[in-house]
């Protein structure tokens, strides 16, 4: 199947944080101002003289970050489910103009009681959720990986790393820091994945920006990364500012990019999957995908534990403070392989 080339978008947003309110109500309204925000500027990408088949949004752009929250009063604040009444206006809006809308919010499932997520999440043009990635390396907050035995019960294998067939290609989701772990787009590639799309909220940061544009090459696919306008989510007086949304090609060639950190919808380019199809089928050194041997690397894998699995297996995590001993766990290991050495 020919898929004609298509418009990215991204929307740089600025996001009012709902930890600061003191009440669930005013959590909720300061949620439902992102959301208002979200909206005028997605239609403002659709009014525009190149309008979009797909937007993205940023990381904590509709909740911001739980900062010191315990998870019970996180969850009462701010967290709801995918989908749910934070992207219900966002599905509307998809199936108002045919268009992809990805995000990002903090979702806690029905299935899994007492844990949240800092969940991706994929609409399609009828207005549908079609994907929705967990993020899984994430010290801070819950993680599947904290319960991974009951999560991939839950979800199958394919359900963690989850990657979607449509109409613009095959599409995974990454959220922010997670681009600098090479293992996450390797997993949504071994799917398929030909397009990855990364809701971010990140400062100025040399290795992460190289690591969009490395994720892209190694793995042969388009990075559409958005970033949040002014201040990032982890700033508490504001002066961390975001912005340098970007767009990469399967070559790692930068198609669009904004440096500025003010409310943008400027960073847009097209992505040609078709291209994309014929680079992977192509018999010469240039496919990297062709050449790699895989499977050389299996068994160092099964050699190599840093952070523990199943740590909340039994019993959802409840304050961050917990982490400690998975951490120290994993201190200990980099210390046995020989990685961490000592003072």
């Amino acid at each position: 199947m020919t898929i004609t080339p298509w418009r990215a978008t991204c929307i740089q947003m600025p996001s009012k944080q709902a930890t600061k309110a003191k009440t669930p109500e005013e959590a909720k309204s300061i949620i439902n101002e992102n959301i208002a925000t979200a909206v005028s500027l997605i239609e403002a990408a659709m009014a525009s003289s190149e309008p979009p088949k797909m937007v993205v949004l940023p990381e904590f752009g509709l909740q911001g970050p739980p900062h010191g929250l315990t998870v019970e009063d996180w969850m009462a604040k701010a967290v709801t489910t995918i989908p749910g009444w934070i992207t219900e206006p966002l599905q509307a809006l998809a199936k108002k103009h045919s268009i992809f809308i990805a995000g990002n919010q903090f979702e806690g499932p029905e299935e899994f009681p007492g844990r949240f997520f800092n969940s991706c999440f994929l609409i399609d043009p009828k207005g549908d959720v079609i994907l929705r990635f967990r993020r899984v390396n994430t010290a801070a907050w819950p993680s599947p990986h904290d319960f991974m035995d009951d999560y991939v019960a839950a979800v199958g294998k394919d359900g963690v790393f989850p990657v979607v067939e449509t109409e613009l290609g095959k599409i995974g989701m990454i959220a922010c820091g997670e681009i600098s772990v090479p293992e996450v787009a390797r997993m949504l590639m071994m799917q398929g994945a030909e397009i990855i799309i990364h809701p971010t909220n990140e400062d100025d940061n040399p290795a992460q920006e190289a690591a969009k544009i490395a994720r892209a090459a190694e793995n042969m696919c388009y990075i559409v990364s958005a970033n949040v306008a002014d201040a990032i989510g982890f700033s508490a007086d504001g002066s961390v500012k975001g912005g340098r949304s970007r767009i990469v090609d399967y070559r790692g060639k930068t198609l669009s990019y904004r440096q500025d950190w003010d409310q943008s919808i400027a960073v847009t380019a097209e992505i040609d999957v078709d291209a994309l199809r014929l680079a992977r089928r192509d018999r010469g050194m240039a496919n990297t995908l062709l050449r790699t041997r895989w499977d050389m690397y299996r068994d160092f894998y099964n050699d190599f534990t840093v952070y523990p699995a199943n740590a909340f297996l039994g019993e959802p995590m409840k304050d961050m403070a917990e982490t400690a001993p998975a951490v120290d766990a994993a201190l200990d290991n980099l210390k046995s392989l020989g990685i961490m050495r000592p003072a």
